[in-house]
């Protein structure tokens, strides 16, 4: 009886419980321990089953109310972020993030809150954390965020959301993810860096130490671009950033080895840009870089962009120089 029992609640239970509640079905089950044994030692194997049953089930019920505060919370702040909400925004929901809640969880144990989504294995950009304190803190919860939080609520940087909820107090985190992204085409791409280069060539500019005159305008060389391409693709899947590639190759030896007979190159690098003008900004800004962007012995260019997510800085940028000889 107490078997058939046990078998209809495991079915109420989330599964990272099943293991332990198999374990005690799988127990029982086997009839050959029982029988055999005292009385005395019948019952308290019983009381002991008995326990163990109320343990899954307390971690169960503690499991679902949890997963019931989460949903709650986030579903209250989604509201306020939506058209007709009370927050004066129309945004899209906040996806819930596992790693948030732990995040949230570790704040709640007094880790501040850029440590915790670290250590939950989160990669942000943006975080903010709203903290509500009080018995009552369920029923006043959409009535404090309109009044006090709708400047974290209503942020259209932030997308993911974590909970973590006790008797009288919540943690919720909001956070965005590292997600780079360079929003144009590889035909845009050229047309617009062409344009930036040509730009900064043709007025006289300084260099740190260095003066230069204007130069004249460089033309697209795909040759170029497939060296440039080819390093920066090189950079993001292998997360490092140097113009010496993981296989030993200098710029030179990769425009060799593409069939690009050059009397003069060069090579300048970036990382973490998502747009031509702030790669061409970091450019102009440092010395070695500009110098190469003010060189007049250069009279082609290819540049290109490669972007992992998993990667240090995301973005990475190549451009290439030279001239034929």
């Amino acid at each position: 009886m107490a078997y058939q029992w046990l078998q209809v609640l495991r079915f109420q239970w989330p599964n990272p419980l099943d293991v332990l509640c198999c374990y005690i079905l799988e127990t029982m089950r086997n009839e050959n321990l029982v029988p055999t044994a005292p009385r005395s030692l019948y019952a308290a194997s019983a009381a002991l089953w008995l326990l163990l049953v109320w343990v899954c089930a307390f971690l169960a019920s503690s499991q679902r109310l949890l997963a019931q505060t989460d949903d709650r919370v986030a579903s209250t702040v989604n509201r306020l972020r939506a058209s007709g909400g009370g927050c004066g925004v129309d945004l899209p929901p906040l996806a819930p993030r596992r790693e948030l809640n732990l995040a949230a969880s570790r704040t709640a144990e007094g880790a501040a809150v850029g440590e915790a989504i670290k250590a939950s294995g989160y990669r942000a950009t943006q975080a903010q954390i709203i903290t509500l304190s009080g018995d009552s803190w369920r029923s006043r919860l959409e009535a404090v965020l309109t009044g006090r939080f709708c400047s974290v609520v209503g942020r259209k940087d932030l997308s993911d959301i974590g909970v973590y909820g006790s008797r009288n107090q919540v943690w919720i985190v909001l956070a965005a993810p590292f997600a780079p992204r360079v929003d144009l085409t590889r035909a845009q791409t050229a047309q617009r860096m062409l344009t930036l280069v040509n730009q900064a060539r043709a007025e006289p500019r300084r260099c740190g130490e260095r003066s230069f005159a204007a130069a004249r305008a460089l033309v697209w060389d795909e040759t170029l671009e497939g060296v440039a391409a080819a390093h920066a693709a090189d950079m993001a899947t292998q997360d490092y950033f140097s113009h010496t590639a993981r296989d030993g190759s200098t710029p030179a030896q990769r425009v060799t080895r593409a069939g690009y007979h050059y009397r003069m190159t060069g090579e300048n690098i970036a990382a973490g840009q998502l747009t031509p003008e702030s790669a061409m900004a970091g450019w102009l800004k440092s010395p070695g870089h500009c110098a190469n962007l003010m060189n007049a012995g250069y009279a082609e260019m290819g540049v290109a962009f490669a972007v992992n997510p998993k990667s240090t800085m995301g973005a990475y940028w190549v451009q290439m120089f030279g001239t034929h000889r």
